[in-house]
């Protein structure tokens, strides 16, 4: 009789005992997600809120780092502006990145 790569029998026909313990686990793991309630996440959730972190970290970290350089220099205002506004730019950059992924395949998910 053939075999394949992995040793076994290419030629056997389908057991029906192994097709009815599939449908038995398939249903056992429904009923089990409905009892635990497991919920989907919403992929688009996850979008918007990277979207607003962006948004609002990107400025924020650069007003930061201005702040620090501006106190190490003297100059307060000049660096602190110029990196908020950098900082803002950044966060359209990615949020603009952000947007153009489709739902599924999320930055930072690996999918």
């Amino acid at each position: 009789m053939a075999t394949d790569e992995t040793g076994q029998d290419q030629k056997l026909p389908p057991d029906a005992r192994l097709d009815s313990l599939e449908q038995r686990l398939d249903r056992l793991q429904e009923a089990e997600a409905k009892r635990t309630g497991k919920a989907q996440a919403n992929p688009n959730t996850r979008i918007w809120s990277l979207m607003f972190s962006h948004l609002i970290g990107a400025p924020a970290g650069g007003g930061i780092i201005g702040w620090g350089l501006d106190t190490l220099f003297g100059t307060f205002p000049t660096f602190f502006l110029i990196m908020l506004f950098v900082g803002f730019g950044v966060g359209v950059v990615n949020v603009m990145r952000i947007s153009k992924t489709p739902p599924g395949n999320s930055p930072g998910t690996g999918s």
